[in-house]
């Protein structure tokens, strides 16, 4: 196993998210109680119950997945690695690699973007990341929210390289 140099796990941490989610996952929950346990219709035209069951379940389905989602970001002196919980994981060797840096790519949203200038990118929050260029023509850019930390270990695995 190669020593890690580097390790970030970000996580959706945005309180304005959650009371989001948590909101619109109330809806179902008081038709439920509205229509179902009281017995009075919910809404005007009310949707059967059964449907109201499949909505909480939806909805409690999202917030259990964004709880689960992460990205976690670990660099050695061979690879950096991402892992996107639960969704996948990527390795991407350095000999692949022909070039790197660290941009700031704007608000491109929140889990993973294609076709944007830098290729994929993989991003939890915020917007700036380390954008690579594979030797296949592929591009990635990999969020961060340590950026400062990330790019002295990558400058110090090149300083070793040219030593």
């Amino acid at each position: 196993m190669m020593d890690v140099l580097f390790l970030e796990k970000q996580k959706f941490s945005y309180v304005w998210l959650w009371l989001l989610l948590g909101t619109i996952t109330l809806i179902p929950l008081y038709g439920i109680y509205k229509q179902i346990i009281i017995g009075e219709p919910f809404g005007d035209k009310p949707m059967p119950d059964i449907a109201l069951i499949l909505m909480l379940i939806l909805m409690i389905s999202i917030l259990v997945l964004f709880r689960m989602m992460q990205l976690k970001t670990e660099i050695n002196k061979k690879a950096i690695l991402i892992h996107f919980s639960p969704f996948f994981k990527s390795k991407f060797e350095w000999s692949d690699i022909i070039s790197f840096e660290f941009v700031n790519y704007g608000f491109v949203g929140y889990g993973i973007r294609f076709g944007t200038k830098y290729g994929t990118v993989y991003n939890i929050g915020g917007n700036k990341g380390l954008a690579i260029k594979l030797k296949n023509g592929k591009k990635y850019c990999i969020g961060t929210q340590t950026k400062n930390e990330m790019k002295g270990v990558i400058e110090s695995l090149q300083k070793s390289k040219l030593q």
